[in-house]
């Protein structure tokens, strides 16, 4: 369990620092001057369709008179003409950016990036920044011009899409990530606050920006009524109904999702609640933190990965049930496109289960846009995805592409996945139809 020693003290000490720390925006940060980051407008970076100027590992800059660190992850098939989305990981308390771009405190590269890099794919960009004195105290504003800093750098050296930052943390980063919604809400798309507190300020924290919060019933280093507060001034922000969302009962070991309604569009509020206490990867069913059982990554991920190409619209009045899910990409599947082979692999636990899926073209022609059919055995519900669009979420499912990997060439293949309930059988489907052709089943 990613917590130091001293945690609860470190803690405290750490939110009496908040009274030190100034809330003003610096006049040059991001969000006062770059219009273009605007997440209505679509745009890219001075980096794309050139040589990558920034690789995978650490590196250091100058900011605010200090030099700052920070690891970044560039996907092994970087291609400089597409721009890419950006994820940020803030790491906890007397955490270190090692430990989110390793995963190393709960389960190692299983649990990188707060478990989304295995999810990526290779699809996306990942910062781990280092904070002064492991945490993050935004004295004067210091760690949002970090931020800042790191993305003009970025910017410069890499293919990014500036519609598609993200933020996410937990604890001592999840308070980070808050501070970069209160005050950067044009600049990131989203953020996902775990665990999280208001120990970083809140400069500004008048404009909607898409929040996920998820936090522990059981909480006793940063209580969950200090959670509730960050998520409703978002809702409010954000245009959202006033609810009270429904949470897990004590000692259930599960977790509950919703998704409030009423948001204005592109300003999606989730808040996912779990029978825990401040741990960064609760599972259903047992205690502790779990690399491959959490499912917060899973939930994460399809809130990040629905925003798809600028702001998005979707209906304002519809909640979705669980996590949201990500937008289908422009392609549509020809049908009949080639012959293929599956891999599906199930990780279950009491009323849970993660399924990974990798699909291979095994024809001689490249599908462009593609829809995977599977029926899913009785009592199987899919609460959250990633790498695809998957509707309706119980009996036959119909998985399809996003736009990063509408493709698949001759030999090629690709790994999607998604996490369900169940209420005892947990086998995997018994065939798959790519396009309307049958696959081979490994």
């Amino acid at each position: 369990m990613p917590r130091p020693r001293s945690f609860l003290g470190a803690i405290a000490v750490a939110a009496l620092a908040i009274a030190t720390a100034s809330s003003t925006v610096l006049s040059g940060g991001l969000g006062a001057t770059t219009a273009a980051a605007d997440v209505g407008a679509a745009a890219t970076t001075a980096g794309c369709g050139r040589a990558p100027a920034l690789s995978s590992g650490t590196h250091s800059i100058q900011s605010s008179g200090r030099t700052r660190t920070y690891i970044l992850r560039v996907p092994d098939n970087y291609d400089s003409n597409r721009p890419y989305r950006v994820v940020f990981g803030f790491h906890w308390l007397n955490g270190t950016a090692t430990d989110v771009a390793t995963g190393q405190t709960v389960q190692r590269d299983v649990w990188s990036y707060y478990g989304l890099q295995r999810l990526a794919n290779e699809s996306t960009i990942f910062v781990a920044p280092q904070g002064l004195n492991n945490g993050w105290a935004n004295t004067n504003g210091e760690d949002l011009t970090f931020v800042d800093d790191m993305i003009r750098q970025l910017d410069a050296g890499l293919c990014v899409d500036t519609t598609q930052r993200f933020a996410v943390g937990f604890s001592y980063g999840g308070a980070m990530s808050y501070a970069i919604a209160c005050a950067r809400p044009t600049v990131f798309r989203a953020v996902a606050v775990q665990s999280g507190g208001q120990l970083s300020g809140c400069s500004g924290g008048t404009q909607p920006v898409a929040y996920l919060g998820v936090h522990g019933i059981r909480d006793s280093v940063l209580n969950i009524a200090g959670g509730r507060t960050l998520r409703d001034r978002f809702g409010r922000n954000n245009g959202c109904a006033a609810q009270n969302p429904a949470e897990p009962a004590q000692g259930s070991l599960t977790h509950r999702v919703t998704t409030y309604s009423g948001c204005s569009a592109g300003h999606p509020v989730v808040w996912a609640a779990f029978d825990e206490g401040h741990i960064a990867a609760p599972q259903d069913g047992a205690t502790g933190d779990s690399g491959y059982r959490t499912w917060v990554p899973g939930v994460v991920w399809s809130f990040f990965t629905q925003f798809q190409g600028g702001t998005p619209t979707p209906d304002p009045t519809t909640p979705t049930p669980g996590p949201t899910t990500p937008t289908p990409g422009p392609t549509t599947p020809a049908p009949g496109s080639g012959a293929c082979r599956v891999t599906a692999t199930v990780n279950a636990w009491n009323n849970g289960l993660t399924e990974d899926i990798t699909v291979t073209n095994t024809g001689t022609s490249t599908i462009n846009g593609w829809s995977l059919v599977f029926t899913l055995p009785g009592g199987q519900n899919i609460v959250g995805g990633w790498n695809a669009t998957y509707a309706p979420t119980s009996g036959q499912v119909t998985a399809r592409n996003v736009d990063y990997n509408a493709t698949l060439a001759p030999n090629a293949s690709l790994s999607i996945g998604f996490q369900a309930t169940h209420t005892g059988n947990t086998a995997r489907p018994s065939g798959f139809t790519l396009n309307g052709a049958a696959c081979t089943v490994a």
